[in-house]
């Protein structure tokens, strides 16, 4: 067996997987993704993709390129009724609709299934990593000596074995990882919320919902599960809730075509079956995210109802918080602590995901998709320093960090979702809010375009004295880069908008943006030139 080296090693070419991998390669992370299966899925499983999903792969050049893939906008609605053809249904649209009060994002969700999603993914991570992303390849084992870990792969097809020694594992493997059972992280919450059959077909179903045509088709008694759509014209996804005792012949396709037949409505309809997919319901959160040289994202770390369409898209902002971290780490200009806010930050997170969408499971009136949840979310950690009048404990940095294996969580701390919707401000922890550009560079046209890839110090107005701000972090070895919101021609579309977010009491304030798209830190500029380089200092948990 050969054995090689490489900084990360990625277990898993889901969305998840493919979306860390491009991210890593934006942060010039050397890795080696692996994927069990020879290829990308073919059960559109997930496909519901919300703003922030979009603005991470508006990040790394795929927005234009999914959304070319998606269903058009004027499909994302939700429809209830008996049947397909029920004279009584009633369509609704998602919970913000993008002509209702402010702009939020530049990049909007949409619809677009998993089995058309990972090819554009997978293309991406190849164009970026090269040979380094290997499908039909399998994890057999690994080992964690706490410096590293040894795995051994296999490849598939021929049976050939390697060793490959990485400095760190992610598991994005699913709700069953291998790498969570490796690392011995353990799962808690329910399972079995419900039993699902999901029968993919084709079927001349355009024609009959041209009217109503619409994302997902929820059925109403008497009529059983619901239709998701894939193109709204021939293909589409069946999802036939199974009981308890329930079971339907996955073979029996003359039996699934008249499960499919009732539930439309139409007894004539012509129906093929493409394939089946039995699946379980669960609600599920990992232990902890991180266990030595060991960490999580996704399904392996959390299982999420699909009821609102959030769980492909907290593993996309897991990969995202993640990747810049252990850049951080790499590089060597943060310490190893950091990685244990990715943690702090995202399971929180991933606790209240799960809630929310457990309650949506139960709600027999029907929810809607809230495609700006995730805008909403505030990081509490180690790596964002809070305004003075929101921290009520000074800042001790002598004093030792959190306990990465604790869930200590004040009793009257809020959530970091606001499930009230999404309000635009510029708190530490909070996502740098998006404000419409004109008349900059090409491809500038929201505040969004102007962060990363490494951390940004994001003002107002030009003043040279923040250029040495920015040049005495650079100094230490942080990639870190000065954005300006007006320049010569560059400016709000709208006049005022940027001191509109920024409140009144923090006109004059500047930002340091995380790579992530997250505020460090908001203030004033400081008087000495050792101030900025120790708030940057704190953030990445180095001495």
């Amino acid at each position: 067996m050969t054995e090689s080296h490489t900084s990360v090693l990625v277990v898993g070419g889901g969305p998840v997987g493919l979306a860390l991998s491009c991210l890593l390669s934006d942060h010039g992370v050397d890795h080696v993704l692996i994927e069990a299966h020879p290829a990308t899925s073919l059960h559109p499983k997930a496909r519901g993709v919300s703003a922030r999903s979009m603005e991470i792969f508006r990040r790394i050049g795929l927005e234009g390129t999914v959304r070319a893939a998606g269903l058009p906008p004027e499909q994302v609605r939700f429809y209830r009724g008996r049947d397909l053809v029920d004279p009584d249904h009633v369509r609704t649209g998602p919970a913000q609709e993008p002509d209702e009060g402010p702009e939020h994002t530049p990049s909007p969700g949409l619809i677009c299934s998993q089995d058309v999603l990972e090819p554009l993914l997978l293309r991406r991570a190849e164009e970026l990593a090269g040979s380094r992303v290997r499908f039909g390849t399998r994890l057999v084992s690994f080992t964690d000596d706490g410096l590293g870990v040894r795995a051994v792969v296999e490849e598939r097809a021929t049976g050939r074995r390697d060793h490959l020694r990485a400095d760190w594992l992610v598991g994005c493997d699913g709700a069953a990882s291998t790498v969570r059972a490796g690392a011995g992280i353990a799962m808690e919450g329910p399972t079995g919320l419900g039993r699902y059959l999901s029968i993919r077909f084709e079927a001349p179903l355009g024609r009959v919902v041209a009217d109503r045509a619409s994302a997902s088709y929820f059925l109403t008694v008497p009529g059983r599960g619901g239709f998701m759509a894939v193109d709204n014209d021939r293909h589409w996804i069946y999802q036939y809730p199974l009981g308890a005792d329930a079971a339907a012949d996955p073979t029996d396709h003359r039996l699934l075509a008249g499960l499919v037949r009732t539930a439309a409505g139409i007894p004539d309809l012509d129906v093929t079956i493409r394939d089946t997919m039995t699946w379980r319901m669960d609600a599920r959160l990992a232990d902890a995210y991180r266990r030595s040289r060991v960490l999580l994202a996704g399904d392996a770390a959390h299982v999420v109802p699909p009821t609102g369409g959030h769980g492909m898209n907290t593993g996309i902002g897991d990969a995202d918080n993640l990747a810049w971290k252990l850049a951080a780490v790499i590089a060597g200009y943060a310490d190893e602590a950091l990685l244990n806010t990715y943690g702090d930050e995202r399971r929180p997170l991933a606790r209240q995901v799960i809630d929310i969408s457990t309650a949506n499971a139960t709600n027999r009136s029907g929810y809607r998709i809230d495609d700006e949840l995730l805008l909403t979310a505030a990081y509490r950690s180690a790596a964002v320093i809070p305004d003075p009048a929101d921290d009520p404990v000074p800042a001790d940095d002598s004093a030792p960090g959190p306990d990465p294996a604790s869930d200590f969580e004040p009793a009257d701390a809020p959530g970091p979702l606001n499930a009230a919707g999404y309000r635009p401000g510029c708190r530490p922890g909070e996502r740098v809010p998006h404000v419409r550009l004109t008349g900059g560079p090409a491809g500038v046209t929201s505040t969004l375009d102007l962060i990363g890839p490494g951390f940004t110090l994001l003002v107002a107005d030009g003043d040279p004295e923040w250029q040495r701000q920015a040049e005495a972090v650079r100094r230490m070895g942080v990639p870190l880069t000065l954005r300006t919101i007006r320049t010569g021609a560059q400016r709000e579309a709208e006049p005022g908008r940027w001191a509109s977010v920024l409140g009144t009491e923090h006109a004059d304030a500047a930002l340091l943006v995380r790579p992530d798209g997250h505020v460090a830190w908001r203030g004033a500029r400081p008087a000495d030139l050792s101030t900025l380089p120790a708030l940057v200092r704190r953030v990445l948990a180095t001495p």
